[in-house]
This record gives structure tokens, C-alpha cells and sequence, in this order.
């Protein structure tokens, strides 16, 4: 390996000469953009003018009145130091990302100063030896041995802690504070010089390696992204629904406007009596629970003995423009609980809800309560929001300005574009989700390897504007559906106070969608019988996690007390190795009544036939 202190003659003046190029070029496509001229100098040659055109203007001085290097360089074949964004600028942005003026803690601004002051200090006395550490962007040997590429890195990484901690400073409330710290993440991410080709030092030597193959490669890449509309997580060729992803045999037993109910077929003898309705989330596809055989949910269920039925949302066009809340709620979810007890003749059936499916599931029981029907048994909510309280890093997006804005853009009804929707949960963290594929694809001409569950999240879906925007008022902004009566569905006032049943209850503990607390807080909105438990991981990882893998823990905790607080259940509870799955099983085996034996046909003879194998076609049309 080479020492990031001799590098080799040629390399360095092969890669300061492209990169000059690079930077040339880049200048000329930034040109192109609105507002790009404005804030640029006759000749200059920046490659962030195109990026700077959308963000504050910086003033002569540094944050702190500094004066640091700003034309050139302390080592010969070194850049100037880069320079932070004035404080007036700063304060610009900052008010940009909260809606309103901000204002620093002074004594915390005096020890951040301070702080840059000695950091700024060493790294520029190190010079050309200096090399960035602890973060993977920047960890390959292209950048160690290419001085130039890691002193910026290292003054990105400088200038990166320096601007979370102005962020951290700032006074206001929590969500002030919130907004300004996702907004400064947002822009540090989008700014790292590892984003750009120009500064990007292991893409620019695999261009050189490959003697401009790469290129080509990302250019070829970034055209089909573009014609595809998204940008590339998978190599998404390599699948297709129905052949290698949502393969549990099964068939479509009935289907409305809204919906495709599915029956699959038994893998057992017999079956519990009592059939077991699955509800996922309409904002994506129902085939995130049966990818794999090996990690599906669905199947899983149908070993275990369940006469399992799936829910299958269709991907919203035009003739759905108007759809409601209200119409999901009746004509879908209480629709497929009434179907289900139809076709299998239970008197009740067990029901399990997904993410917004759990909150769609949930409002259902509300309603039939109130019309004094109980025909689910027992529920399972897997990371599932009804109380509102805790929505986590989405709270950023929510206020009274933005529902108002939904609500006149939806007035007349309307598609929220699904990509619209992806997009938002993708820069929920920008650098796994976007720009490392961005780097990946376009700078280093790379085609990401097949993975199903980044094939399945790149499958969009569509929601109806009604719809999307009672859910975004009732529930994120007002937290309604949790207040007795408060809201009304399907005329009925919702009030948890009726819904009496047994429910299992499970939370990721890293979810950045449904906080941990958030899915806690259901422990509180029910008053019959409940069981709570909390999985390692993630949104998706921590609920898609096949217990015969034995990967990550669970923690279980008092089968009757639950506080308020999250952390106080937390402190109590035993961590248990492996899934959840086997525990829920244990748990739903009991509810599920006596075994009969499994039925040798689909749906019911000529009031429910099969309409087409699983898993449908709602399930393929693309938004």
C-alpha cells in the first residue's frame, strides 16, 4: 500500500490534472442552471455554483470572525482552507429550515468558537499528513494517498461538526430545534465533497483505471434513472413480482375498487378455525411481508397453521382521485374483516395491521365498537401509530402551513405521487439512501447488487389527496384519533375506550418512522388484555426478521404493568435472543381456537371463487 505521505509522481499529477478538467466541466454544467450566474464571479470556477445558488450567501468573514487563508494555499498542490458560511448567512439558512428568526445560546457559541478555533489550527498545521477519519465515505485508499482529496475531506468533517454544533445551539422550542437540526444534516449530506466528481478521489482514480469506463458507465446509469424516475437502490431487472418476490401460493378471492383480498393455501392438514387477516400499509406494497420464502411473514404464518388472508391495496389512478379516509375504512378494511368471516364461516376472525395499515386496522375496531360489533378476536399492531404524541424525525414536515398547503393542493381531489412519498422517507437518511447510491451509481459507474427489499422499496405507491390529507390532520398534526370522540369515522365517534380485545403490540427500537415510543404508546390506548415487545433494528429489518435465521434480540416485558413512559418499560425488560416471531406465534396459537382440517379449494363456492393466482395484479401496476 502506499503512504498517504509519498505518494506516487504520476498519480498525483494524473489526478490533479482530471481533476482540474472535472472541475471545468462541472462549472459549465452549472452555469446551466437558474440562478447559478447570479451569485458567480466572471471566470470563476466553482463546482458547488449550481448548489450555492439555492443556499444563503456568505459574507468576507468566517462564523467567527476568523481570518483564515482564503486565496492560496499554505503546501504547493494543496486547495485553500475551505471556509465555513458567514454567521449572517448562517442565520439565513437557520431561519430558512425553522419558518421564523433564531437565535444562539452565547455561551455555547463561545465554546463552539473556541473549539473550531483549535481544530481549524491543527488540521491546517498538519497539512498535507492529515487524513479523514471515521467515516466510510472517506475511507479507501484513494483518498489517503491523495493529499489534496483528504484535506478536504477532513475540512468537510470539521466544518460538518461544527455546523451540528450551531444547530445544537440554537434557542427555541423542540421542534424549532428539530427542523434547524434536520435541515443543517440535510445540507452537510448533500455537500460532501465525496457527492461531487470533482473531489471525489476513488471515483476519479477507478476513471482513471478503467481509462474513462466508469464514466460512461455513470452517465449510461444516470440516463436510466432518469427515464425511470428514481434513482437506482437495486439492480431492479432481476425481479419480478409474482416470479421471484411475492411467490407464496395463493389466490385472489375477491376484489373492489380499492382492494384485492387474497387467500393462500395451506401447508398444514389442518388449520385453527379461526382464519387470520393480515392489513399492510397502503403507502407501500403488501409484499414487503412475502419476499423470500425464507423471510416471509405471510408464510410463516401459514406454517405456523393460520388460514391466512392478505389484503392487497391497488396502486391509486385518476378514478381514485377522490377517495377517502372514510371509504378505506368502510369499503376496505371492514369490507375485507366482513369477507373474510364470510368465506371461512368463523363468527370472529384475528387480525394483524402493519405501520398505517395497523392505523387503518385500529380505526376500523373504533367504528365497529361503536356500532357494537366485535368480529376480531385478537389484533397484532406492528410499528403502528394511534397515538400521535411521538411521530419522530416526520414531526419536521408537519404543521399548521403544510396541512393547509395539502389541503387546497387536494381540495379537488388528486394523487400525492408516490415517488413523492419515497423520496421523503429515502432523505429520513440522505447518506444510505441517497447519495451513496448516487456516488455508487453515477461517479463510480457501479450497478448496485440485487436486494429485494430495496427492490420493494423502490415500488412506489400513489395515495389518494383525501386521503392523505385527513390522515395528515386528524392524526400527525390535531393527534384526534386518540381523543374520545373527537373524531368521526364512517359516523362513529372513535373512542379506544370500546375496543376491549387482546392485542400483541411490537416496536423496532431504532425506527425512525414509528418511534419506539410511539408504537409504545398503544400500550396505553387500549384497556383489555395486551402483550408489548420490542425488536432490535429497524422499521423494516426489525419486523421482517424470520426466526429461523436467530439474528438480533427482542426484549419482553411485564405482562400487566405498563407506564407512561417508554423508558421506564425499557429498564425493566429482558432481552431475549432472536426474533419476536416465535414469541407472537406463542402468543396468537391460543387465540386461534381448535384445529379442523384445511380447506381443499379457495373462497367459497360460488359467492367467492378465485379470480386469479396470488399475488394479483392490483399488486403489479406501478404508480
Amino acid at each position: 500500500m502506499t503512504s498517504g505521505k509519498t505518494p506516487p509522481t504520476d498519480w498525483l499529477e494524473t489526478a490533479n490534472a482530471f481533476q482540474q478538467n472535472l472541475i471545468q466541466q462541472w462549472t459549465q454544467v452549472a452555469k446551466a442552471f437558474p440562478g447559478a450566474a447570479a451569485g458567480a464571479q466572471p471566470g470563476a470556477t466553482d463546482p458547488f455554483a449550481a448548489f450555492k445558488a439555492f443556499m444563503p450567501q456568505a459574507g468576507a468573514a468566517n462564523p467567527f470572525g476568523m481570518a483564515m487563508p482564503t486565496a492560496g494555499a499554505a503546501f504547493p498542490g494543496m486547495p485553500a482552507m475551505p471556509m465555513m458560511p458567514a454567521m449572517p448567512g448562517m442565520g439565513d439558512m437557520f431561519k430558512n429550515a425553522s419558518g421564523q428568526q433564531v437565535s444562539f445560546d452565547p455561551a455555547k457559541l463561545l465554546e463552539i468558537q473556541n473549539q473550531y478555533l483549535k481544530d481549524v489550527t491543527g488540521l491546517w498545521n498538519q497539512g498535507p499528513a492529515v487524513k479523514p477519519e471515521g467515516d466510510r465515505r472517506f475511507a479507501s485508499d484513494a483518498w489517503a494517498s491523495n493529499p489534496m482529496a483528504a484535506f478536504s475531506a477532513a475540512a468537510y468533517l470539521l466544518n460538518a461538526r461544527t455546523l451540528m454544533a450551531l444547530a445544537d445551539a440554537v434557542q427555541g422550542d423542540a421542534k424549532t430545534r428539530t427542523r434547524v437540526r434536520f435541515a443543517v444534516q440535510q445540507w452537510i449530506d448533500a455537500s460532501a465533497p465525496s457527492n461531487f466528481l470533482a473531489f471525489n478521489a476513488e471515483a476519479q482514480k477507478k476513471a482513471i483505471d478503467t481509462q474513462g469506463e466508469s464514466i460512461a458507465k455513470g452517465m449510461a446509469n444516470l440516463l436510466h434513472d432518469m427515464k425511470q424516475g428514481h434513482v437506482s437502490m437495486t439492480d431492479e431487472s432481476v425481479f419480478e413480482v409474482g416470479k421471484n418476490v411475492a411467490t407464496t401460493e395463493g389466490a385472489v378471492v375477491f376484489e373492489n375498487e380499492l382492494f384485492q383480498l387474497i387467500e393462500y393455501k395451506a401447508l398444514t392438514a389442518k388449520v385453527y378455525e379461526r382464519p387470520f387477516l393480515l392489513v399492510p400499509p397502503c403507502i407501500n406494497k403488501f409484499y414487503i411481508l412475502d419476499l423470500q420464502p425464507e423471510n416471509s411473514l405471510i408464510r410463516y404464518c401459514v406454517e405456523q397453521g393460520h388460514r391466512t388472508f392478505v389484503v392487497s391495496w391497488r396502486n391509486p389512478d385518476d378514478s381514485l382521485a377522490k377517495a377517502t379516509w372514510d371509504q378505506y375504512i368502510e369499503d376496505a378494511v371492514i369490507k375485507a374483516i366482513g369477507v373474510t368471516q364470510d368465506i371461512t364461516g368463523a363468527e370472529t376472525i384475528n387480525a394483524l395491521g402493519f405501520c398505517v395499515g395497523g392505523t387503518m386496522l385500529g380505526t376500523a375496531l373504533a367504528v365497529l365498537a361503536a356500532r357494537g360489533e366485535e368480529p376480531v378476536n385478537c389484533a397484532t399492531f406492528l410499528t403502528t401509530l394511534l397515538d400521535f404524541t411521538d411521530t419522530g424525525i416526520l414531526d419536521v414536515f408537519i404543521d399548521e402551513n403544510f396541512v393547509k398547503y395539502r389541503e387546497m393542493q387536494f381540495a379537488d381531489g388528486g394523487l400525492m405521487p408516490g415517488r413523492d412519498l419515497a423520496t421523503t422517507f429515502s432523505f429520513l437518511r440522505p447518506n444510505d439512501l441517497v447519495w451513496n447510491y448516487v456516488v455508487g451509481n453515477y461517479l463510480k459507474g457501479e450497478t448496485p447488487p440485487p436486494f429485494d427489499l430495496l427492490y420493494w422499496n423502490s415500488d412506489s405507491t400513489n395515495l389518494p389527496g383525501p386521503y392523505y390529507t385527513r390522515y395528515l390532520r386528524q392524526m400527525y398534526l390535531e393527534n384526534n384519533l386518540v381523543k374520545p370522540g373527537k373524531m368521526t369515522v364512517c359516523g362513529e365517534k372513535i373512542d379506544f375506550r370500546q375496543v376491549k380485545l387482546p392485542v400483541y403490540i411490537y416496536g423496532s427500537r431504532e425506527d425512525h418512522i414509528v418511534p419506539i415510543g410511539g408504537a409504545y404508546a398503544s400500550t396505553q390506548v387500549f384497556p383489555g388484555k395486551k402483550r408489548f415487545v420490542m425488536g432490535a433494528s429497524g422499521h423494516i429489518a426489525g419486523v421482517i426478521n424470520p426466526a429461523s435465521k436467530k439474528k438480533r434480540s427482542h426484549w419482553i416485558g411485564s405482562a400487566t404493568k405498563f407506564p407512561k413512559d417508554v423508558n421506564e418499560w425499557i429498564t425493566s425488560a429482558d432481552e431475549q435472543p432472536g426474533s419476536w416471531w416465535t414469541d407472537w406465534a406463542a402468543w396468537l396459537k391460543p387465540q386461534a381456537g381448535k384445529q379442523i382440517a384445511a380447506p381443499k379449494t379457495y373462497g367459497k363456492g360460488k359467492s367467492y371463487t378465485a379470480i386469479e393466482p396470488a399475488p394479483g395484479r392490483y399488486v403489479k401496476a406501478k404508480a
